[in-house]
Formats: C-alpha cells, sequence, structure tokens
C-alpha cells in the first residue's frame, strides 16, 4: 500500500462509514475504557496582584504580563514597535564618493576608528541586556521591552556593518582594532569589567552584597555605557554630516540615537524604580570613581581617534561634551553632578540629531522613521 506521503489524495477523501466506524484488527475488545489512566486534579492557583511585582526578586507568575505594574515599560515596547527601519533604507552612494574623493586622511581616521569602536560596542551591550540583564528582570513587561533592545543593538550592529562593507573598508582590519589599538580596547575593556561581573545567571539578588553589585552594573551600563559613551559616540560623525560630508551614514546614526536614547530612558527609568522598591542606597565614593573611569577612557580615545582635530571638531570638544553629558545623566538619577561647571560643548548636536528634515523624493527612496503615531522622546 501507499503510504499517504505518496498518495495525498487519500488525506482529503472523506472516509466512508464503514471505514469510519471499523474497529482496527490490532485492538483488543477486553480493554475496558475505565481502565485508562486519567490525570490528577490540579488545585486552582490564586489570581496575580500586580502589586507583587518587582523589579527582581519578585514571587510572581514571570509569564502574566497584565496587568501592569510598570505600565511606563509596556509604553516603551509600544513606542519602540513604532520605530522599525534597516540601514538598507538609506542611500549610501554619496558616502562612497565622500570617503574616496573628499574625506581627509584625518576625517577618514575619525570615520573608520568610530565605526570600530561602536560595532563591537553594541554586540557587548547586546549580550549585556541579553544574558546578564533580562534574565534577572521578574516582571515580563521589563522583560519585553528589553527583547526588543536586544533586537535593536543586533539592528545597530548590521548597520556599522552595512556601512563599512558599502564604503568598502577592509572589515579583516576594522574588526580588530578594538583588539589592537589601546584607546579602542581601553572602553572595551572597562565595559567589560563592570559588565560581567553580575553575567552569571545564578547569581543570588537576595543578596543584598549582590543585588548592589548589580545595581552598579547596571547603572554603569544605563548611564555611562549607552547613556554617555554611545550618546558621544555618534558626535564626530554628525559633525562631518552637518558639512555635508557622509551624509548617508550620518542619517544611519541619526535612527541609531533614537533608538539610544529610549534605551538609555529605560535604563534610567529602572535604576530609580529599582533603587526605591530595594532600598538601596548607592555608595557615592564608588559611583563618582565609575564616572573618573569612564571619563579616563574616553579621554585617551578622544586623543587617539581626534589626535588631529578636524574641521569644527576637536578631542577637547568630545571630553566636554562627555562631561556634560555624564552631568546630566546624574541628575536624572538624581546623584551628585561629577564634573561640576561642565558645559555644553556641541550646541548644534541636539538639532543636527534630530530627524526632522525634508528629501527630494526623485533624489532617494522617502523613509519615514516613525511608522506609527508621533513618538515622544
Amino acid at each position: 500500500m501507499l503510504s499517504k506521503w505518496n498518495d495525498p489524495l487519500s488525506i482529503a477523501i472523506p472516509a466512508t462509514n464503514s471505514q469510519l466506524f471499523s474497529q482496527p484488527d490490532n485492538i483488543n475488545p477486553a480493554i475496558e475504557l475505565d481502565a485508562v489512566s486519567t490525570p490528577e486534579t490540579i488545585e486552582a492557583l490564586p489570581p496575580i496582584d500586580p502589586n507583587d511585582k518587582r523589579i527582581v526578586n519578585a514571587k510572581t507568575d514571570i509569564n502574566q504580563l497584565a496587568p501592569f505594574k510598570y505600565g511606563w515599560a509596556w509604553e516603551f515596547f509600544l513606542n519602540a514597535n513604532k520605530n522599525h527601519w534597516t540601514p538598507l533604507d538609506i542611500n549610501m552612494a554619496q558616502d562612497v564618493h565622500d570617503y574616496r574623493h573628499k574625506l581627509t586622511t584625518e576625517e577618514r581616521h575619525v570615520y573608520e576608528n568610530v565605526l570600530a569602536y561602536l560595532t563591537t560596542s553594541d554586540i557587548l551591550a547586546m549580550r549585556n541586556i541579553g544574558l546578564a540583564v533580562m534574565e534577572k528582570m521578574s516582571a515580563p513587561e521589563l522583560q519585553i521591552y528589553q527583547a526588543r533592545q536586544v533586537f535593536e543593538e543586533a539592528l545597530h550592529t548590521w548597520t556599522y556593518q552595512h556601512c563599512i562593507e558599502t564604503i568598502g573598508i577592509d572589515q579583516s582590519e576594522i574588526y580588530n582594532r578594538y583588539r589592537v589599538v589601546p584607546e579602542i580596547y581601553g572602553k572595551i575593556k572597562l565595559a567589560n569589567e563592570k559588565l560581567s561581573q553580575v553575567i552569571d545567571n545564578n547569581l543570588d539578588l537576595t543578596n543584598r552584597d549582590n543585588l548592589q553589585q548589580f545595581a552598579m552594573s547596571y547603572l554603569f551600563f544605563a548611564a555611562v555605557f549607552e547613556g554617555c559613551w554611545f550618546y558621544n559616540g555618534f558626535s564626530p560623525i554628525f559633525a562631518l554630516q552637518r558639512r555635508g560630508l557622509m551624509k548617508g551614514t550620518g542619517e544611519q546614526f541619526q535612527y541609531i540615537m533614537r533608538d539610544e536614547v529610549q534605551h538609555c530612558a529605560f535604563g534610567l527609568r529602572v535604576i530609580r524604580q529599582l533603587l526605591k522598591e530595594e532600598s538601596l542606597t548607592l555608595d557615592p565614593v564608588a559611583v563618582q570613581s565609575m564616572w573618573e573611569e569612564a571619563e579616563a577612557a574616553e579621554v585617551a580615545y578622544a586623543h587617539y581617534i581626534l589626535k588631529d582635530p578636524i574641521l569644527g571638531y576637536s578631542a577637547e570638544d568630545h571630553i566636554g561634551q562627555f562631561r556634560f553629558i555624564a552631568n546630566r545623566r546624574a541628575k536624572q538619577l538624581q546623584l551628585a553632578e561629577p564634573f561640576p561647571g561642565a558645559t555644553n560643548q556641541l550646541d548644534w548636536l541636539d538639532e543636527q540629531a534630530s530627524m526632522r528634515k525634508e528629501k527630494n523624493f526623485f533624489e532617494t527612496r522617502v523613509t519615514e522613521y516613525q511608522t506609527g503615531a508621533a513618538l515622544t522622546w
């Protein structure tokens, strides 16, 4: 007899009544129906009280999304999904010409090393969220946004790869710079040290010392790594873009910056809630030391990528802007400013980073960062 894989019509043709009710030969009629085992009685569980949810260490069912306790986390997720884009949406043809024919040696040095740093950093960010942070969150509305965040970090990595590949930069060389250039490696090494402390899935956060360590690690990730280093890391490219150079890459970075601002805002909100729920007080000496270590790494990096300043942007601008942004992040967390007196070095940055601009329909594909309602950020 042909099997049903070879006789698909036999699946589609209804069986006759005699076929439906005939008893197969291999069934023993002596077996009684009541001999079939039945499942044990399962006791019902009480409903979940959303007030029992916590950032970490909750005893509620992690699989039950609503009712929400952290409605703001769900709003972050909804906003993130209004902002889907890919690097293929942006025309990079002019960037190829600019890189080969318009950029100075110093500008190419800046461009290449910014990409070398950022592409490694976004992979590190993706792993930290997915492996160290997300699984320790005990409210699903937090985890769902962080799942989206993991995707966005992967998308950002694709974007840097797309820029590198499109421009025609040697990939083996550019991807290894974070290992062979001490000033780039210094930032990656510090981030690894701060973040790998809590990557252990078995880390017991009911232990107050471990919880304090987790809070400091997440503070570094949200406030320094994403809130300052990423934010500040795009500025050299924006400096080129505002002069009409590498405009495709600049637009890619505008999209990424919108995501990273949301990541930072979410992280700071989580930290504030965590400190409140767990009655944690951060050690001000440890926090100041964190800022100073981050600044030292950023200073070395700035002096390397901008050892020769480019038109409209210098190492001093980059370092000063880091200190200014660091003060802003500390203020958002109601912490002491790490660099009192630091001022805004790039008064053009907010406008340059904005996505508001017109495009010529006949020159480029019209792309809208928003696919839904207007984003508030």
